[in-house]
């Protein structure tokens, strides 16, 4: 590949950049992914819920790894220190 014509052609130059970041964004939602999956599994939380939110995880896994971190998590902490 000739990087002086990539740079010179600016469709090229923009379908290369896209695909970047298309690419760094899905490495970045693997990751929380499988932060959330390992943050499930490492919770207090009685082995029927660690199966509900990991259902919920892998059945939505955009909107299920949101709302693990957002409600889940802090509720599967709070519950452990009023136990």
């Amino acid at each position: 590949m000739d990087l002086g014509k990539l740079f010179s052609d600016p469709e090229q130059l923009f379908a290369v950049g896209s695909m970047g970041l298309i690419a760094l964004l899905l490495i970045g939602w693997l990751a929380l992914f499988v932060c959330a999956v390992v943050s499930i599994i490492g919770s207090p939380l009685s082995f029927g819920m660690t199966l509900v939110w990991l259902v919920i995880a892998f059945a939505a896994p955009f909107l299920g790894v949101l709302a693990w971190f957002v409600i889940g998590r802090g509720d599967a902490y709070r519950r452990r220190a009023t136990c």
